[in-house]
């Protein structure tokens, strides 16, 4: 009777210290995304392995983002910490030095080849307060904008997932691969539906210079009153410039963005007498009810958008 006590006993322990390892081994990595089109990203490549945490939620704005004491805790827990990087998230470095964490910080535009955007501010005062010197080259930062830029993203996903998680490795690297041939067809459907417009009639308007990737690879002209960032007004001479040049290049579409206050785009679309056509997302997705829950939807929902303003279908 004794023995098989014991037995009985050194049984439930190994069966307890198995399942302690196992829960161990199944605690799902911790990931901190900046905003929400990396979150999306991140889910798609970790699925069920990953526990994913968004600083910058659904229609919401990295350029203006103040954190919160929650963003710090997160970020201190966190294992993986993806961000954009290109100075998109300007409140990233105080959040990091806020929060100490010990947090890899993986940039997931490493190996895109950036682009360059040269505002052109009617005053100095508008140019310093942008933070772009005085009409100085910066970087666009909206590197995601572009479809072939978003697979660099994944890759960078899983290769970061691989290297916090050696188990998981081979799951990260099949459900990137899965996701990049979703990623390949929306590519397709966006060239077959710009392919479709006429030339003399690609050219839009948004709040901002968030399309500078999308315009570089697709072959659309973006003009719009803002650049790269939000966090500045543009002067009157600067709108007033703006509805000049739409009215010489003749833009067949006006739109507002999801992270920005329609006034501006709505007083242009008055003095063009172009119609607002719809809402574009630039820099977030929608709420999961909404057109752009994921990336691939903000995709769907941004050339269905334009290709319905321009051909009126």
């Amino acid at each position: 009777m004794l023995k098989s006590i014991h037995a009985a006993l050194a049984m439930s322990v190994i069966t307890l210290t198995a399942f302690g390892a196992s829960s161990a081994f199944a605690a799902p990595l911790k990931v901190v995304a900046s905003f929400t089109v990396i979150a999306d990203f991140a889910k798609n490549v970790g699925g069920d392995r990953i526990d994913v945490t968004t600083i910058v939620g659904p229609d919401g704005d990295a350029h203006v983002y103040e954190p919160s004491p929650a963003d710090a805790v997160a970020m201190a827990k966190a294992d993986i910490v993806l961000v954009n990087g290109l100075h998109f998230e300007g409140f990233l470095q105080r959040l990091v030095d806020a929060s100490a964490t010990k947090a890899s910080i993986i940039t997931l535009t490493k190996g895109v080849t950036p682009i360059d955007f040269k505002p052109e501010f009617a005053d100095a005062d508008a140019a310093e307060a942008a933070g772009t010197g005085g009409g100085k080259t910066v970087t666009d930062p909206h590197a995601f904008q572009s479809i072939a830029n978003a697979r660099i993203y994944v890759k960078n996903i899983a290769e970061a997932f691989c290297a916090a998680d050696s188990e998981g490795c081979v799951s990260y690297q099949t459900n990137a691969a899965a996701y990049t041939k979703k990623l390949d067809a929306v590519e397709g459907e966006v060239k077959a539906a710009i392919a479709s417009i006429p030339e003399s009639k690609r050219v839009v308007i948004t709040s901002h210079d968030a399309f500078g990737y999308f315009e570089h690879a697709y072959g659309l002209t973006f003009l719009a009153p803002q650049g790269v960032s939000t966090d500045s007004e543009p002067s009157a001479a600067d709108v007033a410039k703006l509805v000049n040049q739409v009215k010489q290049d003749k833009a067949a579409a006006i739109f507002v963005e999801n992270i920005t206050n329609p006034r501006l785009i709505e007083q242009i679309a008055s003095e063009t007498g172009i119609k607002v056509g719809g809402t574009l997302y630039s820099d977030a997705l929608s709420q999961p009810d909404g057109p752009a829950a994921t990336y691939i939807d903000m995709m769907h929902n941004n050339i269905r958008q334009i290709k319905g303003a321009i051909l009126g279908s």
